[in-house]
């Protein structure tokens, strides 16, 4: 067992280096009833509005209500949330790289210092949230509204944005350096204030 901080990481026992899921000893691929480990977290989840220390690193969640949970250093690495509801949700600390959202609602969400690095994002909706310290460095992202959100210091580093908008948000030290963009609406957002080179 590894303890990094707040982090707690525990090896799958199978030997493949990925993080075993909670509650158990083997990671998501390694386990022998995958379904039946599915609904376990699923029933966990449901139960529990305030959740901790999570890792489901590699499951797949398919039309699932997280609307207005709160989620603390939880590791989503590689996990997929397809037509899921976030709305107003509460998340710190926790990762999300090379994940992938699709169709998802996270309207009304507070969500700091989260990672998103590497990860598909595609057809969802952040509109009216808090996006603090957020980095989606590498991130493939397309038709998804930020509208009328904040988003300071989030990273949208060498990230690929495709028909994604902007309109009435807080860039402030929000970093595009090495971004490609195509059909992107930032109306009425203070692009001024962001960042398109790499600071040194």
């Amino acid at each position: 067992m590894l303890n990094l901080g707040m982090f707690t990481i525990n090896p799958c026992a199978a030997g493949c280096g990925r993080p075993s899921i909670t509650g158990y000893n083997l990671c998501f691929i390694h386990q022998a009833n995958p379904e039946q480990e599915y609904l376990r977290i699923c029933e966990y989840i449901g139960k529990t509005p305030v959740i901790k220390d999570l890792t489901v690193s590699g499951m797949r969640f398919e039309n699932i209500d997280f609307s207005n949970y709160c989620f603390y250093g939880c590791n989503f690495k590689e996990t997929s949330f397809f037509n899921c509801n976030f709305s107003g949700v509460k998340i710190r600390m926790s990762f999300f790289d090379f994940g992938e959202l699709n169709n998802c609602d996270i309207t009304k969400s507070d969500i700091q210092f989260l990672s998103f690095a590497g990860a598909g994002i595609h057809d969802c909706n952040f509109s009216d949230s808090e996006i603090v310290h957020v980095n989606f460095e590498g991130a493939s992202i397309s038709g998804t509204s930020f509208n009328n959100s904040n988003m300071y210091n989030s990273r949208f580093i060498s990230a690929d944005l495709d028909k994604c908008t902007f309109v009435n948000c807080n860039l402030k030290r929000v970093h595009f350096a090495n971004t490609k963009q195509n059909v992107i609406n930032f109306k009425s957002s203070n692009t001024a204030e962001a960042i398109y080179e790499v600071e040194e």
